[in-house]
């Protein structure tokens, strides 16, 4: 099964324990940013980061 490539904001791929996605904090979800495709999120409007604390 191939995973799809990670976008620059992501700090996990999709799946991985102690991760969730979450809105891009770069484009706030739009999936644009300045008008052209959110490089950050690869204009998905979503981000896969660690969650949970210690």
């Amino acid at each position: 099964m191939a995973q799809e490539p990670l976008n620059p904001g992501d700090e996990a791929e999709p799946g991985t324990p102690g991760s969730g996605e979450d809105v891009c904090p770069v484009c706030d979800g739009s999936g644009t940013n300045d008008g052209a495709k959110c490089e950050a999120c690869g204009g998905t409007g979503k981000v896969v980061q660690g969650i949970g604390g210690g």
